[in-house]
């Protein structure tokens, strides 16, 4: 079992910037195969923002790319998100994901086909004037 812990969020002004991290912890004896994020607009569904896998390949959502950049430290276990250039719609809870199984391959995982195996609890991100 993996435990996911995010940190960072909160309200920033349209045009900035924040960074979020995430701690994995628990039953990990090598890098996790893919971590990342996930977000959730009030009254919308939950979307993949951007994902890594432990070989650094990274894959991001078109509303993420050129803004966001993932990254993670695999001797850390950690995951973070660097939101440049924000605006109100991107107000959500942000949550980091993880997937560790072996067996699927990384394109599918990374693009969130499987949907994510662990998920954190979430950091709300309000990005208001």
């Amino acid at each position: 079992q993996v435990r996911l812990v995010e940190s960072g969020g909160g309200l920033v002004q349209p045009g900035g910037s924040l960074r979020l991290s995430c701690v994995a912890s628990g039953s990990i004896s090598s890098p996790i195969k893919v971590m990342g994020w996930y977000r959730q607009a009030p009254e919308k569904e939950r979307e993949l923002v951007a994902t890594v896998s432990s070989g650094g390949t990274t894959y991001y959502a078109d509303s993420a790319k050129g803004r966001f950049t993932v990254s993670r430290d695999n001797a850390k276990n950690t995951v973070d998100l660097q939101l440049n250039s924000l605006n109100p719609e991107d107000t959500a809870v942000y949550y980091c994901v993880a997937d560790n199984k072996r067996y699927r391959t990384d394109y599918k995982v990374l693009r969130g086909v499987y949907g994510m195996d662990y998920w954190g609890e979430g950091t709300l991100v309000t990005v208001s004037s």
